[in-house]
């Protein structure tokens, strides 16, 4: 069973999403965990909400975690589930909030109703897939006092990877994997992370994927484009140990 976190602009084309639900497909049996952070951005400015970020994570109040919720559970994940039954893919959405996971807030002065993944219910989404069904998971849950805490995708993907040990953790992002330059880097190890954010070789979303990568030590992960639900050779591997930075 594989864990596939989806995100980015490429969720607003039917053509990429069509592809992404064959890949799926293929990659099957597998959970989805969605992202949706440029509609939330673009909601947030409609409503004249600003969008302020602090290390790639979205300060939330009160009112964008509503926001957060209507927008990850209404029509991206609406659009997801689509795709993947247009594909004979049977598939349900979810949100942490429906039982999938517990959280606690992060640091609520700082990033306000942001939280972190404190459990997940294997029982619930291992369920699911033994009845063929794919959870499509929106990662946004709710707090002691029942209001909506929004958890940041990447996170929430390696959480649930490490909880239902997951075979891989894929990260599909609109790049082919970790670039430095022009070149993918073949292979990554925790070692290099620093040493990459400094030196500007990853930047913005990518930085807190290549985290969340980490954080899910028990689950081998890749970050790459939408190809490498087909083929194992693409993407950037996230590894414990062994050689990387070489380019490909």
């Amino acid at each position: 069973m594989r864990v596939i976190k989806v995100g980015g602009g490429e969720m607003e084309d039917a053509a990429w999403l069509d592809r992404f639900a064959a890949g799926v497909k293929h990659a099957w049996p597998a959970v989805i965990v969605h992202g949706g952070g440029r509609r939330i951005s673009a909601w947030q400015e409609r409503l004249g909400l600003p969008v302020e970020m602090r290390d790639g994570v979205r300060v939330t109040t009160a009112e964008v975690a509503e926001l957060v919720q209507m927008v990850l559970c209404g029509p991206i994940r609406s659009a997801i589930v689509r795709a993947l039954r247009s594909r004979g893919v049977d598939a349900v959405g979810v949100a942490g909030g429906d039982g999938c996971f517990t959280v606690e807030l992060l640091d609520p002065e700082r990033l306000g109703r942001v939280g972190r993944v404190t459990g997940v219910d294997c029982g619930f989404l291992l369920g699911l897939l033994e009845r063929g069904i794919t959870p499509v998971l929106a990662p946004v849950s709710v707090g002691p006092d029942g209001t909506a805490v929004n958890v940041n995708a990447d996170d929430a993907a390696a959480a649930v990877a490490n909880a239902l040990d997951a075979v891989e953790l894929l990260f599909v992002s609109d790049v082919p994997g970790v670039m430095r330059g022009a070149e993918r880097i073949a292979a990554v190890t925790p070692a290099d992370l620093d040493g990459l954010i400094a030196g500007g070789v990853v930047q913005g979303g990518m930085v807190a994927k290549l985290k969340a990568a980490v954080a899910a030590s028990r689950a081998p992960a890749r970050i790459g484009d939408v190809g490498m639900l087909t083929d194992p050779t693409r993407g950037t591997v996230i590894t414990a140990a062994g050689a990387a930075g070489a380019a490909a």
